[in-house]
């Protein structure tokens, strides 16, 4: 199993642009529409890391069961 640094990146990425999205979104007066960019930034991590974690879980599935 090797580790996969590059998703570490993606998710500091897409939070980094998400935080930027919503200063600049909050300073223009459209809080609800930043906080529905935040939210929807969420998922999207959250997705990648359920995505993450199955793909642990597989592997550690297949070293304690020999597969």
């Amino acid at each position: 199993m090797s580790i996969d640094v590059s998703a570490i990146f993606q998710i500091a990425g897409i939070g980094i642009i998400i935080a930027m999205i919503h200063t600049v979104l909050k300073q223009m007066g459209k809080e609800d529409m930043a906080h529905w960019v935040t939210l929807i930034g969420f998922v999207v991590v959250l997705f990648m890391v359920v995505r993450l974690l199955n793909d642990l879980f597989r592997e550690i599935k297949a070293i304690f069961l020999f597969q």
